[in-house]
């Protein structure tokens, strides 16, 4: 009987560990098209000159930046990424996460130094698990700012 005991408990601690996976899985994502604007201020911003000669190919550009939501009013997450100079003077190629309430969204792509961006949105956590799609980066306030415009699919 001790056995047939720890066997039902067993079964039944598998069974909640099942439930609590399947709501997981079963939790919330982009059902279709969405944009989420939000907007970065460019403050963490670091070059690293690599070669010691100024702006060349191969510099670096790492950040860690506050994200606020598309009235600039309220702080909604943050970023982190990194940026590698390509062509001087016209292009790096980054890579970054956005972290926002529910979830994050990670892009990659070209960032230019004298016009709007488009990236690649490669992925996402949470709410953003199964998210595709573009991310529209254009400059605000001299380069200080800079609008996140993703237009993500399912």
């Amino acid at each position: 009987m001790r056995g047939k005991l720890m066997l039902g408990a067993g079964l039944a601690a598998a069974a909640a560990v099942a439930f609590v996976a399947g709501g997981v899985v079963a939790a919330p994502d982009i059902a279709g098209p969405m944009t989420v604007h939000v907007i970065e201020h460019a403050n963490t911003d670091t070059f690293v000159d690599i070669e010691g000669n100024g702006d060349s190919t191969g510099d670096l550009l790492t950040f860690h930046n506050p994200v606020f939501d598309a009235t600039d009013s309220t702080r909604v997450g943050r970023d982190q990424g990194e940026c590698t100079r390509i062509v001087t003077g016209r292009s790096f190629e980054c890579t970054w996460i956005t972290h926002l309430a529910g979830g994050s969204i990670t892009v990659e792509g070209p960032f230019f130094d004298t016009h709007d961006s488009v990236v690649a949105v490669t992925g996402g956590t949470g709410l953003y698990r199964n998210a595709r799609g573009s991310m529209t980066l254009r400059s605000r306030a001299g380069g200080t700012e800079f609008d996140f415009i993703f237009h993500l699919i399912a």
